[in-house]
């Protein structure tokens, strides 16, 4: 894939967290029980893309984050303190 094709690919993929935030909105449409059948199974469609797609975010996250880990295996972590700089 080239530089062009996955700047392409990543601006049409939303942010993983706005995902969230509309698979989230779907359920509760969903869960509400108000809506027709066909415009149920629309949001569950679409609902199902949102989640697959997450999957695959977190996925890759996980991925880099292995990568990362396992680049100097000898090298001891530190213990994270969010008030360290």
């Amino acid at each position: 894939m080239s530089k062009a094709n996955q700047t392409s690919e990543i601006e049409q993929t939303p942010a993983f967290e706005t995902s969230l935030k509309e698979l989230e909105e779907i359920v509760t449409r969903l869960e509400s029980g108000k809506l027709p059948l066909e415009s149920a199974l629309n949001e569950f469609e679409r609902g199902i893309q949102l989640a697959r797609q997450g999957q695959k975010t977190l996925q890759q996250a996980e991925q880099r984050v292995q990568i990362l880990l396992n680049h100097d295996a000898q090298s001891p972590l530190d213990e994270f303190s969010p008030d360290a700089e």
